[in-house]
């Protein structure tokens, strides 16, 4: 695809390999009038590792984003073509970002994916988890409450979940997520494509025989609910309460809240609804 502007183009970069640098990624950054980057030193020293020349590099992070955010829709809507970048990986998943995106898709201003490398892609595809379904839930809140809060949100969606996690937060959170989710597979994915990579294959439950200090990034699977308990029909009943949707069909209702009823099918959900439902 030619590098026609205006354009923003969404570029992975390596995790920590830098043979995983794709040449599409490299031509891109290079031909781009500006790239947008979250950490502009350790892009620059990417860059220089592997010889990669970009006419201008911005800082584009947490704390500045709304006022970069202006700055770069003017430069494409003046006729430019950006290229946005993470400190590692595929760009938006977990990052700043997405804002830009939706405010480019808004003014009719191109929007290109660069794909490559993908930390939640790496470690589900290498740690012998079930991949699919799965939910990715970016990086933990910083604080106990809104990470409890996190978990219990998800306790009853099927498949994995998987998320970043600070070292000096990791048993902290493991204990948070044992609490609320109970007995899983677990597996904490180190140093991707790194020299150290490192994959610790053990149970959630078992989260207090990990060492105590990890060194360098980490990605956490956490394997689907095991229980094969049946809900209670009050439980069915207190879900189908609060995630009601007026103008919802009642067969669409069933299929939704299936997934969040264990050991309830559709036809058994559906049922429940027409019987319950008010003349």
């Amino acid at each position: 695809m030619p590098l026609t502007s205006p354009r923003l183009w969404v570029v992975a970069t390596p995790l920590g390999n830098p043979g995983d640098f794709s040449p599409r990624a490299r031509n891109t950054l290079e031909t781009a009038d500006a790239v947008l980057a979250e950490d502009t030193r350790r892009a620059s020293r990417l860059f220089a590792g592997i010889d990669i020349r970009v006419k201008r590099l911005l800082s584009f992070y947490e704390h500045n984003e709304k006022e970069r955010q202006e700055n770069a829709l003017q430069m494409l809507r003046d006729g430019q073509t950006l290229a946005i970048i993470s400190d590692a990986g595929t760009p938006l998943l977990a990052d700043p970002g997405y804002r830009l995106v939706r405010a480019c898709r808004k003014e009719g201003i191109q929007v290109s994916p660069v794909p490559g490398p993908s930390a939640p892609a790496a470690a589900l595809c290498a740690a012998g988890i079930p991949p699919i379904p799965h939910t990715f839930l970016g990086f933990l809140p910083r604080d106990i409450a809104g990470r409890k809060a996190l978990f219990a949100a998800f306790a009853h969606t099927p498949g994995s979940i998987v998320f970043f996690e600070r070292k000096n937060r990791l048993k902290e959170s493991l204990a948070l997520a044992h609490r609320v989710l109970n007995a899983r597979d677990l597996a904490i994915c180190r140093e991707l494509t790194k020299i150290n990579e490192e994959f610790i294959l053990t149970r959630l439950e078992e989260y207090e025989t990990l060492p105590d200090n990890f060194l360098g990034e980490i990605t956490v699977i956490i394997g689907p609910p095991e229980s094969t308990e049946r809900a209670q029909r009050e439980e069915v009943l207190r879900l189908l309460e609060a995630q009601a949707f007026p103008d919802e069909k009642p067969r669409d209702t069933a299929r939704r809240i299936q997934y969040a009823a264990q050991g309830w099918s559709t036809k058994e959900i559906y049922a429940l609804i027409t019987a319950n439902r008010r003349p």
